[in-house]
């Protein structure tokens, strides 16, 4: 009697297998090392993680004959296979021939969805840049009235409770938020280095959690395939009410709309599930963006540097312990200090004009950046959006001249800028209308231009820094948002301070 398979809201088993010749998984082993391949090999073989990485090994009688052509003669026990990869190791070779033994011989009837979660995480270690973080913060409602059904529940600033997070009890709950219609698949990882916990959330379109949501024929006669699954990771931090996420990536070609879709279900889904009953919680955007996990984890962490930012980071460094409460006391005089004596000082050669402006130069840059913006930090930003919404005081000529430039853009036959660059002009204009003050009077005599201003590097900050130290940037009159301590990446500048998209979360 054939197998049938029943539509569930059940999420998808670890040892649900994909077939070893999917272009997806070719493509994900790809990525590795030949290290990486080989060490990934031996976890699977561990006692612990074999019951969802079960390799192919010999099940044959005495009577049956190994088969010549097979490229990979299968072992005969899982130690055996172990001390193959061991050798591996010490040995010479390529990535490639590691690659194709794995696909074409010890996991020929393919690789289950926990193995390809952990293919996923050594590939996320070996290139740290690879995803792209926004930082959300946590923040607790205000209980409901009683009797009302339809009331939404305001941001309660005054609550200092922070969600409890337990992995099995929040996957439930997370799992409750699914719709019926798709299924995810799970795998939290602890990286090595980082104080974070790291949750891979896979989703692919599918009423079923078998074999058959991976088949490429579904309920309806709908074509369901690996290629088109969809991937989120979520970063919970220790010790913070912060917390990560990245964007939807799709296996293979995949809509806007539906990573989209996707997204917005975590969004909401996240705080659903760490909520509990009269505790409810919900996720506020931080205007932080970055491809460095280290960046965000310093910025909104649970260290002391979430709003000592710049000039400030020397309050905020752990071995130092200074506070801005601290007595100064002045230096002792030259004749109390032995250093300094007659005996040990030295003459020393008078500094050119260009020497000192160079050298003030470097302690200005010290002063408002602090131990921030170094190079080899790691905790570098790669790109920072801002739109200026100050006036500037010009003539009227200006005016005019601004006025004319408007409707030549105006003007048919203009080429449109960017898909992102729209984007990212939507999400500031929309900022710069929020963060405007209904009181504030407006002066028409008063130019204020449309200026954006997007600063991008592989560290933004540490550029800034390097300018201000060779003398380019006038580090005295410099605002204080281009040193990064108000810790966002997106946000409209006003009356000279920043203010990131829809709050900092500070």
């Amino acid at each position: 009697m054939a197998r049938f398979s029943v539509p569930t809201k059940a999420r998808l088993p670890s040892s649900l297998r994909v077939d070893s010749s999917n272009p997806a998984v070719v493509k994900s082993l790809g990525r590795l090392s030949r290290e990486a391949l080989i060490s990934l090999a031996i976890s699977w073989l561990d006692g612990d993680t074999i019951v969802n990485a079960v390799p192919y090994l010999v099940r044959r009688d005495e009577e049956d004959e190994a088969d010549p052509d097979d490229l990979y003669p299968p072992c005969t026990s899982v130690q055996e296979l172990y001390e193959l990869y061991v050798d591996m190791q010490r040995q010479k070779g390529s990535k490639r021939d590691v690659a194709s033994r794995i696909l074409e011989g010890d996991w020929r009837h393919g690789l289950s969805l926990y193995q390809l979660a952990m293919v996923d995480f050594y590939y996320l270690e070996e290139h740290p840049i690879s995803q792209k973080w926004t930082a959300y913060k946590i923040l607790p409602l205000k209980p409901p009235t009683k009797g009302a059904d339809d009331e939404i529940l305001q941001i309660d600033d005054k609550a200092l409770s922070v969600p409890r997070f337990h992995p099995s009890t929040f996957l439930q709950s997370l799992q409750d938020q699914v719709l019926p219609d798709i299924k995810a698949h799970y795998h939290f990882h602890r990286p090595k280095d980082l104080p974070v916990l790291l949750l891979r959330v896979f989703v692919i379109e599918s009423p079923y959690n078998s074999n058959l949501a991976l088949s490429g024929v579904a309920g309806g006669g709908s074509a369901t395939n690996f290629t088109s699954s969809r991937t989120v990771y979520l970063a919970f931090p220790d010790g913070s009410s912060h917390i990560y996420m990245t964007k939807s990536q799709a296996n293979g070609p995949a809509a806007t709309g539906e990573s989209k879709s996707l997204q917005n279900l975590i969004i909401h889904g996240v705080p659903k599930a760490l909520s509990r009953p009269r505790e409810r919680y919900t996720l506020k955007p931080t205007s932080l963006t970055s491809r460095n996990l280290e960046t965000l984890l310093d910025k909104r962490g649970s260290g002391r540097g979430n709003a000592a930012g710049g000039g400030w980071s020397i309050y905020a460094s752990e071995k130092n312990r200074k506070s801005p409460l601290d007595a100064v006391l002045p230096s002792p005089p030259l004749s109390r200090d032995p250093s300094l004596s007659d005996q040990n000082r030295k003459r020393l050669k008078p500094l050119s004009s260009a020497e000192r402006s160079a050298k003030r130069a470097k302690l200005i840059a010290k002063a408002r950046f602090g131990d921030s913006g170094l190079i080899a930090d790691g905790r570098g930003i790669e790109r920072v959006d801002v739109l200026l919404k100050d006036p500037f005081p010009t003539s009227a000529a200006a005016v005019e001249a601004q006025a004319q430039d408007d409707e030549q853009t105006d003007a048919p036959g203009e080429a449109s800028v960017s898909a992102r660059r729209r984007t990212i002009d939507a999400v500031l204009r929309r900022a710069a209308d929020d963060d405007d003050e209904p009181n504030e009077p407006e002066d028409s005599s008063q130019w204020q231009p449309t200026m954006q201003i997007t600063l991008q590097g592989t560290h933004v900050f540490a550029g800034i820094r390097q300018l201000v130290e060779a003398g380019i940037v006038d580090g005295e009159r410099m605002p204080g948002w281009m040193t990064g301590e108000d810790g966002v990446t997106v946000g409209v500048v006003r009356h000279g301070r920043i203010r990131g998209n829809k709050g900092s979360g500070l």
